[in-house]
């Protein structure tokens, strides 16, 4: 534990507290909307897509392999 020797240094621990809290808050509301983001139909259907694209080139390429 730390020992305080003034209320100054009180007083700039408690803002320093203060300023990581906030930065913790902000940083959770960036990660609560890339969540959001991510579970819209449109980027569900989008990374669907996507998956399926992959897919159906590499059966297209196994295909001419064979």
């Amino acid at each position: 534990m730390k020992t305080y020797q003034s209320f100054e240094e009180i007083d700039l621990d408690l803002k320093q507290l203060s300023l990581e809290r906030q930065i913790a808050l902000e940083q959770l509301k960036i990660v609560k909307n890339d969540f959001e983001e991510s579970l819209k139909p449109i980027s569900i259907l989008s990374n669907t897509f996507k998956f399926v694209s992959k897919y159906g080139a590499l059966m297209f390429i196994k295909k001419i392999f064979k």
